[in-house]
């Protein structure tokens, strides 16, 4: 029986050839606090294509120097990043692997030395510094970064753009009541909280008709905040608005006790692709081709993301299709001791 994991997944005009998702991963890198590509990631994205990871998903990348969460992060906010970026993606073009990238915005969890922004001035944590509620202006000129971003990501080839809707940075702050407390149309129900997510994918998709994804935070862990079920109601507006693929995470958006174990967040996974019949990825300690292969045959997710088995093993997908028994091909150099 042939393995799903190794199964090609098509988006649109791309297909992937497996379904294993390198998770987008900060790696602090950019260290002339300028958001370049350094040599660093030249190796790091590129050893994950040579290990034949289906889709490479560059980390969290600012459409604004605040909007970076430190000051290493990298950037997309002019065009001088586009060259470092293009060539990143060719090297993983090279190697078979297709490109993403993860275009962010970090909001009230920013650490950089800029001014920092949120849908309403509250701090994330006691240390965090306190944001400046955005205006309508700054809402608008926010909307037109991202859209910009998207057009730089696009000028450098990426095959799929992930918006950052996750993880308590600035669209997850508009989302949960737990972080807006407006009382304009961008906050008070769910409608206007989505408001400024649905002007970013409008936006982006002015310049922008290639798989478009959405990472999403389906859980608040806290009494008042949202659970996978709004999430859904969120997936079915993203689903009418272009989007093909819901980037399931949770948590991050306030302090919060989670209980974490392998494939913890799956189920969040589930639930949307369920309740908004929409495809999903799943992340979240998935460290196994078994586990992984789990999900996908049960029909609980379509991708499977994997971060931190991926930085511990570059060549996860050879590690993987050995668990399940089956072969996928080697870079030709390497097929002597694959």
């Amino acid at each position: 029986m042939e393995a799903k994991l190794f199964s090609p997944f098509q988006i649109k005009d791309v297909t992937l050839k497996n379904r294993v998702v390198m998770s987008p991963m900060c790696m602090y890198s950019s260290h002339n606090e300028d958001g370049m590509v350094q040599n660093w990631h030249f190796t790091h994205y590129v050893s994950r294509a040579v290990g034949q990871v289906g889709l490479i998903m560059v980390e969290a990348t600012a459409v604004t120097p605040q909007g970076r969460i430190s000051n290493q992060d990298l950037g997309i906010w002019s065009d001088d990043h586009i060259p470092g970026l293009k060539t990143l993606v060719n090297m993983m073009k090279e190697q078979g692997a297709k490109t993403a990238i993860q275009i962010a915005h970090a909001g009230r969890k920013s650490m950089t030395n800029e001014d920092i922004i949120a849908p309403s001035a509250i701090a994330f944590n006691e240390k965090s510094k306190l944001p400046i509620e955005m205006s309508i202006e700054v809402i608008k000129k926010t909307v037109e970064a991202f859209k910009a971003g998207v057009a730089r990501a696009k000028e450098a080839g990426f095959d799929i753009i992930e918006l950052h809707g996750a993880h308590g940075y600035l669209i997850n702050e508009f989302l949960s009541p737990l972080s807006n407390k407006r009382e304009d149309e961008y906050g008070g129900n769910p409608e206007n909280r989505y408001r400024f997510l649905r002007e970013i994918i409008d936006a982006v998709k002015t310049v922008w008709d290639g798989p478009l994804f959405v990472r999403v935070s389906a859980h608040d862990y806290h009494p008042d905040g949202l659970t996978p079920e709004d999430y859904v109601t969120y997936a079915n507006w993203m689903k009418e608005q272009g989007v093909d693929l819901i980037d399931v995470s949770s948590g991050a958006v306030v302090p919060a006790a989670i209980n974490v174990y392998p494939g913890y967040q799956v189920g969040f996974a589930e639930t949307i692709r369920n309740g908004a019949n929409i495809a999903t990825g799943a992340v979240g300690l998935i460290t196994t081709g078994n586990q992984a292969e789990e999900i996908l045959q049960n029909d609980r997710s379509d991708l499977i993301f994997v971060a931190r088995e991926l930085l511990r093993d570059p060549y996860w997908p050879r590690t993987a299709a050995k668990q399940l028994g089956v072969t996928i091909p080697s870079p030709k150099q390497y097929d002597r001791g694959w």
